[in-house]
Order: structure tokens, then sequence, then C-alpha cells
């Protein structure tokens, strides 16, 4: 089950944000709990946070960002993790069938996101989901660890049920 992220949830982002089997493919470099504060305080704000459950349990986290304007029928979704206790047993899939379906109550058209081109993992999940590759993003996202720039792959999800209908 998808669930807008409350503040509570705290300790649950910042364990999988910082987690060090995911953190290479997530935004932020690893920082002390009191260095997340603000920046979970503002995604919270935005409102843009979800937790998966699996029975209950925190199981996973996404960001759904709305777009705005023209780009209005569009969500850039981020930040996509399952914890790694959680791993292996379908609940990726079932997070984006989940998160496709609340875009979808939320009149979303587009769903666009960018992952690591070397996270064959997450290439297959976003595949499998109905994602399509569209570009490459070339020395996009620094890399400190490693002291390297990493490509990025774009993808997008269309509602290829709308779009039929036009």
């Amino acid at each position: 089950m998808l669930k807008p992220a409350k503040p509570s949830d705290f300790s649950f982002f910042y364990g999988l944000y910082m987690h060090p089997e995911i953190n290479p493919y997530l935004l932020y470099e690893q920082m002390s709990e009191e260095s997340f504060i603000p920046i979970f305080e503002d995604l919270l704000h935005q409102k843009v946070l979800f937790v998966y459950y699996s029975d209950e349990q925190p199981a996973g986290m996404c960001k759904l960002v709305p777009q705005k304007h023209r780009n209005a029928h569009s969500f850039y979704l981020g930040g996509v993790a399952i914890h790694p206790q959680f791993s292996g047993k379908g609940h990726g899939l079932q997070m984006m069938k989940e998160i496709l379906e609340y875009a979808k109550q939320q009149n979303c058209r587009r769903i666009e996101l960018s992952t690591a081109a070397v996270n064959e993992k997450a290439l297959r999940l976003y595949e499998r989901a109905g994602f399509e590759r569209e570009g490459l993003l070339r020395n996009y996202t620094w890399f400190r660890p490693e002291n390297r720039y990493i490509d990025e792959i774009l993808m997008s999800w269309l509602d290829k049920e709308y779009f039929d209908k036009l």
C-alpha cells in the first residue's frame, strides 16, 4: 500500500537514503541525521514523499513530484528504493504498480524518471513496469565517493489508454 509520508517516517527515509547498498543510486551524499532533517522536512512540506507498505511494515519509498503549467499532466518519479530486507520478493514491481495507479487517480498522463546507467536492477524493474528509455544524460551525476560522473538513463511511462483515445 502506498501512503503519503508523515513526520514519524523520518527514520525510515533516513535509513533508506543512507543505506550503503541504496545510497549510491540516490540523490544525496551520506550525511548525518541532523543534516538530513531539513531535506526531509522540505520534502514533507512539498507533499511529494510516499511510503510503500507490505503487511503494514514500511518496505519502500519514492518521491512523486507533480509538474506545473504545460507539464501539469506529468509527474517526476525519484528516490525509488525498496529496503534490502524486502528486496527480491516482488515488492519493487508491486510498488511501481501502486505508483502508476496513484498517478492515474491524479490525472497524470506521463511519469518521467532517470536512473544511473549502471543500475541494471532498476532499469529492469522500470521496464517491467512499462517505462521506456528516452535518452541518455552523459556525465550527469557527480558521485563524490568515487570521484567520478555517472551517466543517467531517461525513462518515461505514458498512460497509453488515455493517449490512444486522442
